[in-house]
């Protein structure tokens, strides 16, 4: 991508890493006329990777890298366009905080290096520029492709990663990243972290309408001083307990005596005379 400024004033090396300061070297560090060029390329570079890829809005800009943890590793060809030089392509990488799926299905929680995203220039394409920066970004990293996690991959970079890095297996996820086997495996304990299974949702219940039940009958149970009071609707099995446990009392004798002639019904009077009347 050509523009119109010199390319190898503004960048000095080869390959260039950029970061939320925006200084290319020292040469840019102070200079807000140097840093809003490296803003022109930036915005510039994301927009042509973001048609590239038919996304509806750019995921690099200098307004992101500034707000973000993320490195741009941005590659030059000093050569081209008279001498002024021009920029290839760049490729942009952050760690994530990652819930990951293993093979087994078990929910993994990791932070990777993740590639979010690469761009060489259509016209140089095929030329090697890709896999120069590629291996630039993993010796500067110090750190194997397969240990990386991926940010919706284009068919073009899953091939890249197949052809140059053998990458082709991968373990399914339900998010937009791309991990391959050999990820989990060459990982140790601390980098990986196994999530606890969510506890499946109960009954919210304080207590059941049974336990209710069992609750309200002993408080009728209770001898006459510490009952609760009553309402005065209440079922007839609820009167029948109630009577029962107040005459249980050893004070509540004469009142049961009272109640059980009161209750009485003229029949049941009437038979006891009869009866009465035989046995004699």
């Amino acid at each position: 991508m050509e523009f119109p400024f010199d390319i190898n004033q503004l960048f000095s090396e080869r390959v260039t890493i950029l970061d939320h300061t925006l200084v290319a070297g020292r040469k840019s560090a102070g200079r807000p006329d140097l840093q809003a060029l490296i803003t022109t390329v930036i915005d510039e570079i994301g927009r042509a990777s973001a048609k590239a890829q038919q996304l509806t809005a750019p995921i690099t800009s200098a307004s992101k890298l500034q707000s973000q943890r993320h490195q741009v590793y941005l590659l030059k060809d000093g050569e081209r366009n008279g001498g002024h030089g021009v920029v290839v392509g760049f490729l942009k990488v952050g760690c994530k905080k990652l819930f990951l799926l293993d093979r087994q299905g078990v929910h993994i929680e990791a932070e990777p290096l993740c590639v979010l995203d690469f761009y060489i220039a259509e016209n140089v394409q095929r030329h090697g520029y890709g896999l120069e920066l590629f291996d630039f970004m993993l010796q500067h990293k110090n750190l194997e492709p397969v240990l990386m996690a991926y940010d919706r991959p284009s068919i073009k970079f899953l091939s890249f990663l197949a052809k140059h890095y053998c990458l082709t297996q991968s373990v399914p996820q339900v998010n937009n990243f791309v991990v391959f086997e050999g990820f989990f495996p060459n990982r140790t304990a601390a980098q990986l972290r196994k999530v606890p299974l969510k506890k499946q949702d109960g009954e919210i219940k304080p207590y059941s309408l049974m336990e209710r039940e069992v609750i309200r009958q002993e408080q009728r149970a209770l001898p006459w001083p510490f009952a609760p009071p009553h309402t005065p609707q209440r079922s007839v099995s609820s009167q029948c307990s109630h009577s029962l446990s107040v005459g249980s009392s050893p004070s509540g004798a004469p009142l049961r005596a009272l109640r059980d002639n009161r209750d009485k019904s003229p029949q049941s009077t009437l038979a006891e005379r009869c009866r009465a009347r035989r046995t004699r």
